[in-house]
This record gives structure tokens, sequence and C-alpha cells, in this order.
């Protein structure tokens, strides 16, 4: 039960940053607060669903909890990244949320690549940019303007040129 145990703790550690009550937890989560208290105290360990729903409630990487449960193994240098960014102070839950999402769709983006890499090929500094069609430019439309009005002109002189 021991790590049964310190899952637990990793969950209310979790729940205590997000600023998170047991209680709002546990509907977040769609747990009884009882079930939430018993698994934060290492008394219940969780299914992996249960987790899931857990992690997706504390907007943290489920496969951290199935890491802390025991169920998947830490990969070597996995947690670096995402230790760092947990423990940025300067930075918001929904900040971190995106950071972790953005490295995890890379780390899996780059594990494609990897295997689908011949051996001893380069690995590629970037991945290439999609090409981007740009919508055709419109013609501005021409304006309407009013006809001009002839406007007549006054003149002191007579048509044959004199004065009266």
């Amino acid at each position: 039960m021991a790590g049964v145990r310190h899952l637990g703790d990793y969950i209310r550690e979790q729940r205590r940053d997000s600023n998170v009550s047991l209680r709002q937890l546990a509907k977040l989560a769609g747990v009884s607060n009882p079930y939430l208290s018993q698994i934060e105290r290492g008394l219940r360990k969780p299914s992996a669903e249960i987790l899931q729903q857990i992690a997706k409630a504390l907007r943290i990487s489920a496969e951290a909890l199935y890491i802390q449960a025991g169920i998947l193994e830490q990969r070597e240098g996995s947690r670096i990244v995402p230790d760092a960014v947990q423990a940025d102070e300067t930075l918001t839950e929904r900040q971190k949320q995106v950071l972790l999402e953005i490295y995890e769709s890379f780390r899996k983006e780059n594990a494609g690549l990897v295997l689908a890499q011949p051996p001893g090929a380069p690995e590629p500094l970037a991945t290439e940019p999609q090409a981007v069609q740009k919508p055709a430019a419109k013609k501005p439309a021409a304006r309407k303007t009013a006809p001009k009005k002839s406007v007549p002109t006054t003149s002191t002189s007579t048509a044959a040129g004199g004065t009266s």
C-alpha cells in the first residue's frame, strides 16, 4: 500500500497546487467526496479510468498519474521538462497545461519520425512547414459616387465681350 499512499499524496499535492478543494475535485472528476478522500489517504487504489478523470479535472497529464500509480513505467528523461514546467511558480495552471500538451505532442511526433527513419539517417531539425494557400485576393468594390452636378458660373460680361 506504500505505492497507493504515494499516489494519494501526489494527487493531494496537485490538488492543493491547483487551489481546488477536495469537494470541488470530486465533483469535477465525477467521483464521490469520500472515495477521493480515501484515494488521497492511500486507502483505495483507483482504476486507470478514475485516474484519467482526476487528471483531467486537475489539468495534469494522465500519464503522470499512471506512473505514480505504477500502471506505467517512467521513461528515462521524460519527466525533466514536465517537472520544470510544474515547478515554475510564474506560470498559471492553464499555461502549464498548454505547455505540457505542446511538449507531449512534439514528443509523440518525434517518436513517429524516429520509427519512420532508416538507421543512420540524420535527425530532422524541424518538421516541414505545411504549404499555406492564401485565399484569392478580392478586388476592391468600385465606389459608387453621385455624378457631378454642373454649377452655372456667373459672369459679369456679356456674350459679345462687352459690359453692360
